[in-house]
């Protein structure tokens, strides 16, 4: 059975958490793009949950966000 990324609450609350701290920081897609060293369509494709990132660009946007990795997986209590 193929689960789609926006179906799995997982992306779902990376996706939001990558957005929160992206914004909090005053970073523009396109600035935390460069940061991690993805494409800027990859960071919208990201927060919009359309993405399943592997573990490598999940540490990759965590160091671009000053957080570890594992923050980013937590949802918001």
């Amino acid at each position: 059975m193929t689960i789609k990324p926006y179906d799995c609450p997982l992306v779902a609350v990376f996706a939001e958490n990558v957005r929160r701290r992206r914004l909090e920081l005053g970073l523009s897609q396109e600035a935390l793009a460069e940061r991690a060293g993805v494409h800027r369509t990859y960071i919208g494709m990201i927060e919009r949950s359309e993405k399943n990132v592997t573990i490598y660009n999940i540490w990759r946007c965590a160091n671009a966000l000053g957080m570890a990795a594992h923050e980013l997986l937590r949802p918001l209590e």
